[in-house]
């Protein structure tokens, strides 16, 4: 994405909403999607609840977690992998340390307390503090700390360790044992709050494990091969960073990001120093990966050294700073391409007698956005279509771009296929085969220029999704926005397939029509504006300025610009694609909607799923119908195919109707889930396809689809059926349509 010329780039988050937790240092956090999750730490007591920030809304919230709580803890280890969150060891109180192990399921925000079994080579690991614990495949690899053994429980007698273990993880939730590998090579002396990040490459996958604390501050680099447990010292080259600990590494792509921590006084400024031999520091440093080299990324070490000594007292936020001040025992996350960083305190002054703890929150840019899923239809009216698209990491803003699609021929569109028998055959059972509405030929394949959207639906107005697990069944969600809810449900709108094909009035944008067969980058594209949102009721696009358009637009360039409306029954391509500070990233694969023809009913919307032991009962809100009253509903859903039709496209779904009547709301019985497909192609999130369409006196309208989200670990626990055993619990749409 970025052409190797580009830094990376301090931004600060205002504007921050919710509830917000206090300073603290000695915490952990974890990034769960856009999430993330920061539990422990303390000042002037330990913290106990879990706090949880959304990078998209910029709203902390404090979910209700339920289960085996843990105690409150810091110096801990904190692992994620998918959905769930694995926490060892830690301070609980002063001098008192543990050995206990959690699971959070972050997807009920469900606690509970794992007890795998000993090591057969060896004892389990004793109580600590300032360890790393580090998640490989399906492993966690845990090393060094401080132990303390004090048989006194107010006293502290403290003992470096050098221990190694490795945890393997069931599959679903829970520890099978802790067992001790055997190393070659050495390895890293005895050591505390130090850092461990894992790298997979081409190669074998591999550990590292930079500084710590043992008596004094380290600057070692450790590289273990965890193909063949072979420790060593990679040469780098470069800037290597001061001795230090309590810092913060996190990789991103191929390069290992670290951040703050304590680092000694050289010996040069002692003089300045007043007595004191370590200061917190600021520096920024990135070591790539591959090629081992350290890269120096400011201040300049000296400079901050200097700059620390000379204060006088504990820093005060300034509005205007352009990186985070120096802090020690800060939490670090990375968001896709964006590393976040929160608290920690900002050191000790003999001078002062106290400590302070940073509020701010601050991430580093580090590349362009990367490229959106397809674009979504929310609703389809006569001249106005309302998409939406998924949140980016690392976007400020999104430009959106149309293509107007004009048929190669004049004559109506191919009529509705005929039903298909409900043995599972490709295509869709229409409730009328004259009908001129729900789109029944066949079903695209996924990420192509579809009819009809596949992908998930991103909340509309100011309702951005804070959904904990990328897929959930009827389980747990949190919405970022006080009292309201988003859902496992996603929703999109198909425009319908009519009979009639409305004639495209000449005016100014013919010339720019791309065909029904043209391939979309060849044709025009037109832009409908840079959006701050993650949708846009699209009534109008933007005719090309004069000027030269190379360079990236602004929401002001738009100002006296052409535009041209929608008309009705005419298709449109869309995509989308992200902006931050280092440019546009790439576009989102091409999307296609209709606007609707006059006189049909418009989508059935504000779906929701609610489920029950052995079904699923959905409702939703009647469409508008400027033809007469609304006469029936049909709702389909994707079934898995029969082994006669399995040389389909892997993205092409059979659906089976399963529902017609009069009724907005219908229930699916567990025969029916039982046979239900499990669609894996839209991001990875693996979800039972609904839809559902209103008929009126003119015929069928747009068909609106709903992706059930399921659970992909239940979902390798149990391959083929839908696990219906979580209680009842009601999912609202993530959007309406």
């Amino acid at each position: 994405m970025t052409t190797g010329t580009e830094e990376p780039q301090w931004r600060k988050v205002h504007s921050v909403t919710g509830v917000t937790p206090r300073s603290r240092h000695g915490h952990r956090a974890a990034a769960i999607r856009e999430l993330i999750i920061v539990f422990g730490g303390g000042n002037e007591g330990i913290a106990e609840y879990l706090h949880v920030y959304n990078t998209v809304s910029k709203q902390w919230f404090l979910p209700a977690v339920r289960g085996d709580i843990p105690p409150g803890c810091a110096a801990h280890g904190l692992v994620c992998e998918g959905t769930r969150i694995l926490v060892f060891g830690g301070m609980v109180e002063y001098g008192k340390y543990t050995n206990s192990l959690y699971e959070l399921q972050a997807s009920r925000w469900l606690w509970k307390k794992l007890k795998p079994r000993a090591p057969r080579n060896g004892l389990p690991p004793c109580p600590r503090i300032g360890h790393s614990f580090t998640l490989v495949g399906n492993k966690c690899y845990l090393f060094g700390g401080l132990a303390n053994d004090s048989e006194d429980p107010n006293g502290n007698v403290p003992r470096y360790m050098d221990d190694f273990y490795e945890l393997e993880l069931q599959s679903v939730s829970g520890a099978r044992g802790w067992s001790i590998p055997e190393t070659k090579g050495g390895g890293p002396s005895a050591r505390e709050s130090h850092t461990s990040v894992a790298y997979v490459s081409l190669g074998s996958p591999k550990l590292y494990i930079f500084g710590g604390m043992q008596g004094s501050r380290l600057d070692d680099l450790w590289q273990l091969d965890l193909n063949t447990m072979v420790w060593s010292t990679p040469q780098t080259t470069g800037s290597t960073p001061l001795p230090r600990s309590l810092h913060s590494a996190s990789t991103i792509g191929n390069k290992m990001y670290v951040f703050g921590g304590w680092i000694p006084v050289p010996e040069s400024d002692k003089h300045n120093a007043l007595g004191t031999e370590w200061i917190c520091t600021n520096s920024l440093s990135v070591l790539n990966l591959d090629t081992m080299n350290w890269q120096n990324l400011g201040p300049e070490q000296q400079d901050d050294i200097e700059s620390q000594l000379q204060s006088q007292g504990p820093q005060s936020d300034d509005p205007y700073a352009s990186r985070p001040r120096a802090r020690a025992g800060h939490c670090a996350a990375a968001v896709g391409s964006r590393l976040y960083i929160w608290s920690g305190r900002d050191g000790y002054r003999k001078s002062w007698n106290y400590q302070v703890c940073c509020k701010d929150l601050w991430y580093l840019e580090t590349d362009r956005p990367a490229a959106p899923e397809a674009v979504l239809l929310i609703k389809s009216t006569v001249s106005m279509l309302h998409v939406a698209w998924r949140p980016l990491a690392a976007a400020d803003c999104y430009i959106l771009q149309i293509q107007p699609v004009c048929p190669r021929s004049s004559a109506g569109s191919d009529p509705p296929a005929e039903p298909v028998h409900p043995s599972g055959t490709d295509g869709l059972e229409g409730p009328d085969k004259n009908s001129a509405g729900f789109q029944s030929h066949q079903p695209q394949t996924e990420g192509t220029t579809n009819k009809e959207v596949k992908a998930s639906a991103q909340d509309a107005p100011a309702q951005q999704e804070a959904t904990v697990k990328s897929s959930m069944e009827g389980s747990y969600t949190e919405r970022c926005s006080a009292g309201q809810q988003t859902s496992a449900v996603e929703v999109s709108s198909s425009a319908q397939q009519q009979l009639e094909q409305q004639p495209v009035s000449a005016d100014k944008t013919t010339d720019f029509y791309s065909h029904t067969d043209q391939n979309p980058d060849e044709a025009m594209w037109f832009d409908v504006g840079v959006l701050k949102t993650l949708f846009s009721e699209v009534s109008h696009y933007f005719l090309p300025a004069d000027s030269d358009q190379r360079k990236l637009p602004g929401p002001q360039d738009y100002q006296g610009r052409e535009k041209r409306e929608l008309a009705p029954g005419q298709t449109f391509r869309f995509r989308v694609a992200g902006i931050n500070c280092f440019g546009q990233g790439d576009f989102s694969p091409v999307s296609e909607f209709k606007t609707c023809q006059p006189g049909f009913p418009g989508a059935p919307s504000a779906v929701t799923i609610t489920k029950a032991n052995d079904s699923v009962h959905i409702t939703w809100e009647a469409p508008s119908s400027p033809s007469g009253r609304i006469l029936e509903y049909s709702m389909y859903m994707a079934v898995r195919k029969s082994r006669s039709t399995s040389s389909e496209g892997p993205g092409q779904m059979a659906f089976i109707r399963i529902y017609r009547g009069t009724k907005t709301s219908c229930s699916v019985s567990s025969t029916h889930l039982d046979n239900a497909h499990i669609d894996c192609s839209a991001s990875n999130r693996p979800a039972v396809v609904f839809r559902i369409a209103a008929k009126n006196e003119q015929g069928y309208g747009p068909a609106t689809q709903i992706r059930w989200i399921q659970d992909p670990s239940k979902l390798r626990a149990s391959a083929s059926k839908v696990d219906n055993s979580a209680e009842a619990d009601q999912d609202a749409a993530d959007s309406s349509s």
